[in-house]
């Protein structure tokens, strides 16, 4: 039976295709023709059936996601075997395609969360003053005060400390959210620290200052004119929690109540970068100073915001105020001698000034890398002044003829401590091309920082200043965020290039200076 079933089918083929062999040759082409025609016709007709399903799939799942719905296929089976399951609603579906957007309703929160790198809402809050007779501090005012690039408003003689227009904001919200004192833990601060501990370059008291500087909640805001002198902006928060020592110095010049702040210019940025630039390199001889809007002041762009301290106030605050009179002649010969240099008294008559030696190489080497002339050039003898400059509108660059006895300028100490130099009016200027640099800042400086030095060879300048802006969210943001950070690093380190070659050209030493 089972030879029969196997021969068969054998058997009849080979009688078919003996039969087709003996055919006529005509015949078996015809044969053969419409064999290949039936296949032809039944392999098209799949594939346009093929093609029709596919359209209408696609048609379908466009009409679904237009309609914020997709079919999920095998997964709705899944799901369903799931929802019943686990009692489940049926009608919502977990998506598996990431660029399918569903909305939902969700219930309002009592409280927003505070999560990082979100853009946190503006609150609408209502204003009032509580004293009507005082002066409207309107922006009109405010423009008053602004001194357009390159000039200077000065303002006539003034009895000190007298004639000051005080303004009471303590009601009025100053560029920082209105936060009630039952929930401080709300308002969050544009100074970002999210590790444990912050650069180690700044110390517990910078990052004291700096959050004080970025979210102290503003009380008053004074402009005060001093003996003839530009006015300025101070502002004025609560006292708490300020010593009893500073408190009573700074009111024994009658200016401030409690913690103060200068308040500067929009044009006055780069003393926030000079404060930055100044902690990374070691130097550590300028007053903390961060970015901080104000509402009612400079149409609400961020404006540099300085400590107050009291050892150097009022002359270390003001523009054009000096604690230590040197010409340049006088300033060169004090280098020669190296006054204070191993703590050794200078002679009575040698004409030195109370600061000691090294201080001036500090000095040089910042005031080179941010091109502040304000202090060592103020008549911009060293480079070519653009007619915008202070010195030229002033006509100070006529006094070059006669350097010996130009007078330095901003030459600030505390009073406590009459060796050490405070860098204050840090404003410098990133737009000079490296062919126009005021090697003038350099002149006879022998020696400059090692540790400040080590800093601009070990390549990680970059690094650490961007590490320590980012701190001030305000003025990163300002300056466009790490593309025109990045910038601004680009010219310092160009500047740190030119220093290193002058250094060696010039047989500059480079040691430690730890006084």
């Amino acid at each position: 039976m089972d030879k029969f079933v196997f021969h068969w089918p054998f058997s009849s083929f080979l009688r078919l295709t003996g039969s087709f062999r003996r055919c006529p040759p005509s015949r078996r082409n015809l044969i053969i023709a419409v064999v290949c025609f039936v296949y032809l016709f039944f392999m098209f007709s799949q594939v346009g059936h093929s093609w029709q399903q596919r359209d209408r799939r696609i048609d379908r799942d466009k009409y679904r996601r237009s309609r914020g719905l997709y079919n999920l296929g095998i997964n709705e089976a899944q799901s369903e075997t799931v929802d019943s399951t686990n009692g489940a609603n049926t009608d919502s579906a977990v998506p598996t395609r990431s660029n399918v957007v569903y909305i939902t309703l969700r219930s309002k929160r009592q409280k927003p969360a505070i999560i990082r790198g979100t853009i946190r809402p503006k609150l609408r809050r209502k204003a009032r003053r509580i004293k009507s007779d005082h002066v409207a501090f309107t922006q009109n005012k405010a423009d008053t005060l602004e001194r357009t690039r390159g000039q200077t408003r000065t303002f006539g003689p003034k009895a000190p400390w007298k004639e000051i227009r005080d303004i009471d904001y303590r009601y009025l919200d100053v560029g920082r959210s209105r936060v009630s004192h039952t929930d401080p833990e709300s308002l969050v601060s544009s100074i970002r620290i999210y590790s444990e501990k912050a650069p180690p370059w700044f110390s517990a008291e910078d990052v004291s200052a700096m959050r004080f500087l970025a979210d102290a909640k503003v009380s008053r805001i004074k402009e005060i004119s001093y003996k003839g002198s530009p006015s300025f902006l101070l502002f004025e928060s609560e006292t708490k929690n300020v010593s009893s020592t500073n408190v009573k110095e700074i009111n024994h010049h009658g200016v401030c109540g409690g913690k103060c702040g200068l308040i500067k210019r929009p044009v006055d940025t780069s003393e926030v970068f000079a404060f930055h630039l100044d902690r990374v390199l070691g130097l550590n001889r300028t007053l903390p100073a961060v970015s901080r809007k104000f509402s009612m002041l400079h149409d609400g762009q961020p404006c540099p915001v300085v400590s107050l301290d009291a050892s150097v106030y009022p002359e270390g605050l003001v523009s054009g105020q000096s604690t230590v009179s040197l010409t340049w002649g006088e300033y060169q010969s004090s280098l020669k001698q190296k006054c204070w240099h191993k703590n050794i008294t200078p002679k009575p008559d040698s004409g030195c000034s109370p600061i000691h030696h090294y201080e001036w190489s500090k000095l040089a080497l910042f005031d080179f890398l941010l091109q502040i002339y304000n202090r060592l050039d103020r008549s911009c003898c060293g480079f070519k002044p653009r007619r915008e400059d202070v010195c030229v509108e002033l006509d100070h660059h006529a006094e070059c003829r006669d350097q010996n006895h130009i007078a330095l300028a901003n030459i600030i100490h505390r009073g406590h401590d009459p060796r050490h130099l405070v860098y204050t009016n840090n404003k410098g200027f990133f737009d000079r091309n490296e062919d126009n640099l005021d090697f003038r800042l350099l002149d006879g400086i022998k020696e400059l920082p090692e540790k400040a030095v080590a800093v601009l060879r070990s390549k990680r300048l970059r690094e650490k200043l961007l590490q320590s802006l980012f701190l001030d969210q305000t003025y990163w943001e300002s300056q466009g965020g790490r593309q025109g950070i990045d910038k601004l690093i680009d010219v310092i380190e160009r500047r740190a290039k030119v220093l290193l070659t002058y250094t060696n050209a010039h047989g500059i030493k480079v040691i430690a200076m730890n006084v």
